[in-house]
């Protein structure tokens, strides 16, 4: 592995390098199109793969825009990749905003998720052409605000503001571009942001460092700090516990997410010590022999119940599980809330003026 490291890998993250800056550079330059939908876009992505925090924010974003402007209405609607779902290539809708129309397999765990938590908020539609779905949900659902979900580098569409989440535990991806490193452009990238959410910034070793590089990435860009907070914990089939009846056992702790020490980090955090942590590959696919394993080797550890993430508990709710399973419900909060939703807001405002 450190010979790959060392010697494969590091060529590989220059081509990656070139064809990005060469791809940037078509759509800067006009050679490549850019689609425009008639309705403001917000875009929510980031610099780097892995988890950052982006579905919760996605899902801020658009109770922001749907409670400011309810006196108006306004239909909102997600446009997302979907990833993970086994026809990644068709559009599906996952919800209208008024019910589910797909399972979490067909979809994608996370865009059922949204559409579980944005009932009544937000429609969600998964299509890795954007534009294409968003011109769908303009004729057939009649969306009028649209919220892309992980687009900072889809720029074959337009978009209205760029917000950026950086992972304050691991804000670089360990500076080096793909596959040597989890960037996804390089740094420079952010002066094509409307604004910075610096997310887990209670899990920063050095907060301040990070806030002035930012700043001299993209002067003059507002920096919003957040933090992800517990919202309730509820067994898998979906009755609700108080937390602290869980504190009081042992447990065992799993995930298959993108940043999975966030999570564990999260639970010790809030009280909870897990006698065993296990982290899965982002969007996998429990077998029932995983599930087996993990109860196995949770029981050695004398653990009583399991402990999982809402994205997780989505494809486990087919499996024989051993063990008591309960599942913590997270949500993001902003330190100043209503500066980010006024920059939001004004965005949307100014694309729906006549």
């Amino acid at each position: 592995m450190n010979l790959l490291h060392s010697l494969i890998l590091p060529p590989l993250s220059a081509i990656f390098g070139a064809v990005a800056r060469t791809r940037m550079a078509a759509y800067r330059r006009g050679w490549l199109s850019v689609s425009q939908l008639a309705a403001p876009v917000i875009s929510v992505g980031n610099l780097t793969t892995g988890g950052t925090g982006k579905t919760p924010l996605v899902e801020w974003v658009c109770r922001v825009v749907a409670s400011k402007c309810a006196a108006a209405e306004v239909r909102v609607c997600v446009l997302t990749r979907g990833y993970g779902r086994p026809n990644p290539q068709s559009q599906i809708v996952v919800s209208d905003g008024n019910q589910i129309l797909a399972t979490p397999g067909a979809s994608g765990d996370e865009p059922y998720l949204l559409a579980k938590n944005l009932l009544g908020k937000a429609a969600v539609i998964a299509n890795p052409n954007r534009a294409a779905a968003g011109a769908w949900a303009l004729k057939n659902l009649g969306s009028e605000v649209f919220v892309l979900d992980d687009g900072f580098q889809h720029l074959a569409l337009s978009r209205d503001l760029n917000i950026v989440t950086i992972d304050a535990t691991n804000p670089w991806g360990g500076g080096r571009l793909i596959p040597y490193g989890r960037l996804r452009e390089s740094r420079a990238g952010l002066s094509r942001a409307g604004c910075v959410v610096v997310t887990r910034t209670d899990q920063a070793r050095d907060l301040g460092s990070l806030s002035a590089e930012l700043e001299r990435l993209a002067p003059g860009i507002p920096i919003f700090l957040s933090r992800m907070a517990t919202a309730g914990i509820h067994q898998l089939a979906g009755s609700p516990i108080e937390p602290k009846q869980l504190r009081l056992q042992r447990v065992a702790a799993f995930c298959g997410v993108g940043n999975p020490e966030s999570f564990f980090t999260h639970l010790r955090r809030e009280g909870y010590q897990p006698e065993l942590t296990r982290a899965f590959a982002d969007h996998h696919h429990y077998s029932q022999a995983d599930i087996d394993r993990l109860v196995n080797d949770a029981q050695k550890k004398e653990a009583t119940a399991l402990l999982t993430t809402a994205k997780d508990a989505l494809k486990l709710l087919e499996m024989e599980i051993g063990l008591p399973c309960y599942v913590l419900d997270i949500q993001i909060k902003v330190d100043d809330a209503e500066s980010l939703a006024e920059v939001i807001l004004d965005a949307v405002a100014r694309k729906r003026l006549p």
